[in-house]
């Protein structure tokens, strides 16, 4: 069986590929997400299943960002948790601005898939990155 690791990390080359089938074969029937407020979308909150958190978290940021989370650095807690920080990097669609905002994922896994995931980012960045640059 995969470790916790592993099974975070095929949802980090999945985000990079744009696969949502993908990303929802890794998520638990449990799962739920904890994302950071005043994200854009309306993608920040507590979010329930794979469905609604792939429809209302992901698809509602890739269809108004063309990004990914590029992940850094990897730490495993002695209870299990994947602690991973990074950078997501991409461009908004409507603006074409480039955006680049720091993050934190806590992930949790349970029989082989991610059950948990509690989010922290800059959404400031994102923010910024949907607003047209003044001519």
């Amino acid at each position: 069986m995969a470790t916790g690791s592993e099974v975070v990390q095929g949802f980090y080359s999945a985000a990079q590929a744009g696969d949502g089938a993908a990303i929802l074969a890794l998520l638990h029937p449990e799962f739920q997400a904890h994302t950071a407020p005043g994200m854009p979308c309306r993608a920040g909150g507590t979010f329930q299943g794979p469905l609604e958190t792939l429809a209302r978290v992901w698809g509602a940021v890739f269809a108004e960002y063309d990004t990914a989370p590029f992940e850094e650095t990897w730490h495993e807690t002695t209870d299990g948790i994947v602690v991973v920080t990074g950078h997501y990097r991409g461009t908004a669609r409507a603006t074409g601005r480039a955006h680049q905002a720091e993050f934190v994922h806590l992930w949790r896994v349970a029989d082989g898939r991610i059950s948990w995931l509690h989010q922290y980012t800059d959404t400031a960045r994102w923010h910024e990155a949907l607003v047209p640059v003044a001519d």
